[in-house]
């Protein structure tokens, strides 16, 4: 391909919400496997701190150049940034990663759909937005197809989960994510990169210092060389890639309109743990998908009345 061809393409897709969303949540899905996959090896507030630290040095370089352009204006509404980088970055994934150790991965599924609904909540409380009837009937229609994945079909299944302690930290970690989603429309406006490396500078040092408490109570890494390559996942995709993605998608649909796409990573969840689990694809993923896929595109296409 050529180079023309490829600015095209990247041209195009920055401009496509459905593709830097849907990118952004199969990133996430892989963040959610590799969360639970080294929750014995990690623990969470160092798997968060070195996340973000890391996807810190990755961005830096080509952020440089904006970020010293921009710095004024970041400073000029720092407190914006301060709040979002505490919700968004720091607090969002401790809590959710601290969730992973203490329930099952059903439930952790489960509740994480709910975030559209919370998404749309906030909206209204905050913005006084008054969300389309066919936003409505398209978060519930995707969640229906996430229900259908997560409980394999068998209504059994779902009637018979019980919350935990993991629970109540998955939902607070949803909640702050919706808040960061909802509250992303006041962000300063400079360059994507410039904000991705102020917040992620931001969100590192305020784990810094629960990362020293880990430290001084004996906590450390475990697991070899699978742990660090997982934290080189999280340093990368979730966060740098992730972030950028959804930040845009935000800014080009809203977030309202992005809520939705969080249904992907459920069903990316269920792709990823046939291709890399062994697990066999059934009708329920097919159907959960199909439903999934309707649902965003209904939610995406309506407006909502200011």
């Amino acid at each position: 391909m050529t180079p023309l061809r490829l600015r095209r393409l990247g041209a195009w897709t920055w401009h496509s919400a459905w593709l830097l969303l849907a990118a952004a949540a199969l990133f996430w899905a892989g963040n959610a496997i590799v969360g639970r996959a080294v929750r014995g090896d990690i623990p969470p507030v160092t798997l968060s701190f070195w996340r973000w630290c890391g996807a810190f040095c990755v961005v830096i370089p080509i952020a440089w150049p904006h970020l010293k352009r921009d710095m004024p204006t970041l400073i000029q509404h720092r407190w914006m940034v301060l709040a979002l980088s505490a919700i968004g970055i720091a607090s969002f994934n401790t809590i959710y990663y601290f969730g992973l150790t203490k329930t099952t991965a059903l439930n952790g599924l489960l509740l994480q759909s709910a975030m559209p609904l919370v998404i749309l909540m906030w909206d209204v409380a905050l913005f006084r937005d008054r969300p389309a009837a066919k936003q409505w009937i398209g978060v519930l229609i995707s969640l229906s197809g996430v229900l259908a994945i997560t409980v394999h079909g068998q209504i059994a299944d779902l009637l018979a989960l019980s919350l935990n302690a993991g629970d109540g930290l998955i939902l607070l970690a949803i909640a702050l994510y919706s808040l960061y989603s909802s509250l992303l429309r006041r962000r300063p406006k400079v360059h994507p990169l410039s904000f991705l490396a102020a917040s992620f500078a931001l969100g590192s040092l305020m784990l810094l210092p629960f990362y020293g408490w880990t430290l001084l109570e004996g906590a450390r890494i475990q697991g070899g060389i699978g742990s660090y390559l997982a934290i080189g996942y999280t340093m990368v995709f979730p966060s740098f890639i992730a972030y950028l993605c959804f930040n845009r998608g935000v800014e080009l649909i809203g977030a309202a309109r992005t809520g939705p796409f969080m249904h992907l990573v459920p069903a990316f969840g269920s792709i990823l743990a046939v291709l890399l689990l062994g697990e066999s694809f059934r009708l329920y993923h097919a159907a959960g998908i199909g439903l999934i896929g309707a649902g965003i595109w209904m939610a995406s296409s309506a407006r909502a009345s200011a």
